[in-house]
């Protein structure tokens, strides 16, 4: 395994997998960014953003505001804020609204498709609300019909945190089947439940703004290629690194260049250029995900890595990364050779950016964590057919059948 090297010479094997894996004229489109403020602490201004979309290549993004402490009254202030800097990034951004359905949605909602929004984002975590009960019935109502006048596409956090929300929204989304709705984070909070109860509405996108790759691998099993779309939720991911999980997804799936195409931007585009969605395939992933024992526990180690460090527990990090560290030192790696090599460099390298005093320690924990995330994307999206064929031990999930529409 090599020794610890530079952020930038850890991470230039994965940027060359992406020059490798990206077809050629495809327009990258995020459907999934922020600006602004966040209750939580995150911010992030426009020169970030576009420097960030810079960073991964990416042409458009879709953008909304964050959880601003001055939402007060109906994300007024943030959804003018946004507007402005959609305005200023020359067409790079495309302006979503973000509305409380508790608070005056559908007026605020006209307002701003008036003054340049093409579409409306609604965070049931963040505003606690469900998508039956509560009183909100003649809001959603109304926010949907909204949508489906204005022919603007409603982008819905179906991420953690929520309570049971499959129900009512697919009834809800069932009665307006001209509304288009992006489910972000692949629908992780009940994916199996969602993605089999919309089969049949024609206009149900899914973005790939995922932490764990496993997810969006199980989400190609189980909707068609062309109602996934390339999204990467800065600030708490970068598109660049976004862009990496998609692509390694895609190619472990089988996605040919048209269909990748579409996934990475031509979808998003097509919502906004009057074309329509495609017409939808089969779903093109299996229901089993297979990977080699080594890279099963180099998964299992990274993925707990990754969110400790996250959340600020650093020690606990480190515990985490010494022991995928440890997986990458196997003296007969078999046809994983080539992986454990890049990621232990990776991971190394991540060890190295967490030494120092507290303070040190998180100023660098950015690319620490991307650096373990990349690493955890390329363990899950392996392919090892040598493995498989000489009977070694193999990681399956469980979902249920995948759909045929």
């Amino acid at each position: 395994m090599p020794s610890p090297s530079t952020y930038a010479e850890a991470l230039a094997p994965f940027q060359a997998e992406v020059a490798h894996l990206i077809p050629g004229e495809a327009t990258l489109f995020d459907a999934h960014t922020h600006l602004g403020l966040d209750e939580d602490g995150r911010s992030l201004d426009l020169a970030s953003l576009l420097g960030q979309l810079d960073d991964g290549g990416v042409a458009r993004a879709a953008v909304f505001p964050l959880h601003d402490p001055e939402r007060a009254p109906a994300y007024r202030k943030p959804n003018d804020r946004v507007l402005g800097w959609a305005a200023e990034s020359e067409g790079r951004l495309v302006p979503f609204c973000r509305l409380d359905p508790f608070d005056e949605p559908v007026a605020e909602g006209s307002r701003c498709l008036e003054g340049g929004a093409r579409g409306i984002k609604l965070h049931p975590r963040a505003q606690s609300f469900t998508f039956d009960g509560q009183g909100l019935e003649s809001a959603l109502e109304g926010i949907f019909s909204l949508a489906e006048e204005a022919g603007a596409p409603i982008l819905i956090h179906a991420g953690r945190g929520l309570p049971p929300i499959a129900k009512g929204l697919t009834e809800l989304a069932m009665r307006h089947p001209e509304v288009v709705l992006i489910l972000a984070h692949a629908a992780i909070c009940e994916q199996g439940t969602l993605t089999d109860g919309l089969a049949d509405h024609p206009g149900i996108l899914y973005d790939t703004s995922c932490f764990h790759a496993i997810d969006v691998l199980a989400l190609f099993s189980r909707v068609p290629a062309e109602r996934i779309v390339f999204g990467s939720d800065p600030p708490y991911g970068r598109p660049a690194s976004g862009l990496y999980l998609a692509l390694r997804a895609a190619h472990a799936e089988g996605l040919d260049d048209g269909a990748l195409r579409a996934m990475l931007g031509g979808n998003m585009e097509s919502l906004f250029d009057g074309t329509g969605l495609p017409p939808k395939s089969p779903p093109r992933g299996g229901d089993s995900i297979v990977l080699s024992s080594r890279l099963a526990r180099l998964y299992a180690y990274t993925s707990l890595a990754g969110p400790a460090l996250f959340a600020g527990a650093l020690d606990r990090a480190r515990e985490s990364l010494d022991l995928a560290l440890g997986v990458c030192r196997d003296p007969n790696p078999g046809p994983d050779g080539e992986a454990l090599e890049v990621v232990g460099a990776a991971l190394a390298t991540a060890l190295t950016l967490l030494e120092g005093d507290d303070a040190m320690r998180l100023e660098r924990r950015g690319p620490a964590i991307d650096l373990i995330f990349r690493s955890m994307v390329r363990a899950a999206t392996a392919r090892p057919n040598a493995a498989q064929a000489t009977g070694q031990p193999t990681l399956r999930s469980s979902g249920a059948p995948a759909p045929t529409a």
